[in-house]
């Protein structure tokens, strides 16, 4: 892949039904050159395919949080497999740092938060937590 292949990857992620001519205004090139580039990715599979991604009705309303633990390293496993339990818990992944884990929570308040943050700080083995209000999400590929 090379960048033109990108730049249309990218445009098809942001709107797949765009037409070829929209994607070729964007990249500076032909439309015919777009169209043969997307059907080699086809072809190589670098595309699988194409989907709609429907709104969770009930997700308008949610708060996010990120939090970020420093846990005991020996109890990594034990804390992550407590975090299942929390079904505010809807990512989270281990990174490298001061920080050990990186958790994005939802639910519908920011006092459910609150409790919920307090819970993650009083399990047996983090040492310390930082967490942060999702204002808005500007680029959301997933």
């Amino acid at each position: 892949m090379d960048t033109l292949d990108r730049k249309i990857i990218a445009a098809l992620s942001h709107n797949a039904r765009q037409s070829t001519t929209a994607i070729a205004a964007q990249c500076d090139v032909a439309r015919t050159t777009v169209h043969e580039r997307i059907t080699r990715m086809e072809a190589r599979g670098v595309i699988a395919g194409y989907s709609v991604v429907l709104r969770d009705p009930d997700e308008g309303g949610k708060v996010q949080v990120i939090v970020m633990l420093e846990v005991q390293q020996q109890e990594t496993t034990r804390i992550i497999k407590r975090l299942e339990a929390y079904p505010e818990v809807k990512l989270c992944l281990s990174i490298n740092g001061e920080f050990d884990l990186l958790l994005s929570a939802e639910a519908p308040r920011i006092e459910d938060l609150d409790v919920l943050v307090d819970e993650l700080a009083r399990i047996p083995g983090v040492q310390r937590t930082n967490t942060s209000v999702v204002f808005g999400r500007k680029i959301d590929r997933a």
